[in-house]
C-alpha cells in the first residue's frame, strides 16, 4: 500500500484500519473479525516508517466503526493509543451491515437509507474521540436502486441534522471517492451534501479513497478539485497527531 502510495506522487499516506468492535458474524464465519491487535499495528507501521523514511510520510490512524452503545469503548481506545488520525464511520445498524444486503429485504431503500441516518446521528453524539464522519452516506452503495431513491433534499432534515452536530463539536466530514468506484455518480457524501456542509459552516474535510487494495489509493483524486471548489471549498484538510491542518485545494 505504501509503495502505491509513492507510485501515486503522494507525500503522505494515513493508514486508517477497520476497528469494528462488535461486528455482527451472522453473514460471516464465526473467525471472521473486524478488530486487530493495536500493539502490533503500532509496531508494524513504526517499523515502515523508518524503512519509508525519505520517500514518503507514513502515519497511523484508525477507521472506528461506530455504534451507539460503543462511545466509551472507542473513547477510551483513542486515549490509550497515539493514533494521528481517526475515521468514525458507520457499518453497522439494528445488528447488520448494509454491506450484506439483507437489510434491504422487504423494505425499500428509503427505509434503510433514513434509519442509518438516524442512527449516525445516535452515534456521533455519543462518541467524542474521532475527528471526521466518514462516508456519510455509505448506505447507499448498497441498496436495491442505489442512488435513484437518494437526494440531499430527500433527507435534507436528517442530513443537517448531523452536519450541524458534526459543525458543533469540531468534527469534520471525509469525502471519500469510493463511491465512484461502487458504481455511483458523486463521492461519499453526494455533491449536495458537501455542498450544504460548506454552507451551514463546515469547514474541516479530508479526502480519501477507502483504498483496500494499491490500485485504489487516491482513486479518482482528480475529480475532487473541481467537486470541493464547487461546493465553496478553497481548502482541504489533513491530520497530525489529531490536529486539523489546512492546505489549498
Amino acid at each position: 500500500m505504501i509503495e502505491g502510495g509513492i507510485s501515486k506522487g503522494l507525500k503522505a499516506i494515513t493508514f486508517t484500519d477497520h476497528y469494528d468492535e462488535d461486528y455482527p458474524t451472522i453473514h460471516y464465519t464465526p473467525d471472521y473479525t473486524q478488530i486487530f491487535d493495536c500493539d502490533e499495528y503500532f509496531k508494524e507501521i513504526q517499523q515502515l516508517q523508518e524503512e519509508f523514511a525519505g520517500q514518503i510520510e507514513v502515519r497511523i490512524g484508525v477507521e472506528f466503526g461506530l455504534q451507539a452503545h460503543l462511545g466509551n469503548f472507542f473513547d477510551d481506545l483513542a486515549r490509550r493509543y497515539p493514533f494521528e488520525f481517526i475515521v468514525g464511520s458507520l457499518h453497522v445498524i439494528d445488528g447488520d451491515d448494509p454491506y450484506a444486503r439483507q437489510m434491504f429485504i422487504g423494505k425499500t431503500d428509503e427505509e434503510i437509507y433514513q434509519r442509518m441516518f438516524e442512527e449516525t446521528l445516535l452515534c456521533i453524539k455519543g462518541c467524542e474521540e474521532f475527528d471526521v464522519l466518514g462516508h456519510l452516506d455509505y448506505v447507499v452503495r448498497y441498496g436495491t436502486e442505489m442512488e435513484k431513491n437518494y437526494s440531499y433534499e430527500r433527507f435534507a432534515s436528517s442530513i443537517d441534522a448531523i452536519l450541524l452536530e458534526l459543525i458543533h463539536r469540531g468534527k469534520g466530514i471525509e469525502v471519500n471517492t469510493s463511491g465512484f468506484k461502487y458504481g455511483l455518480p458523486f463521492p461519499h457524501p453526494t455533491f449536495d451534501v458537501i455542498k450544504r456542509y460548506h454552507q451551514l459552516g463546515g469547514e474541516i474535510l479530508t479526502i480519501g479513497s477507502d483504498g483496500h487494495n494499491p490500485n485504489h489509493i487516491a482513486y479518482e483524486f482528480k475529480q475532487l478539485p473541481a467537486i470541493l471548489k464547487e461546493a465553496g471549498f478553497e481548502y482541504y484538510t489533513d491530520f497530525i497527531e489529531r490536529k486539523p491542518h489546512f492546505y489549498p485545494i
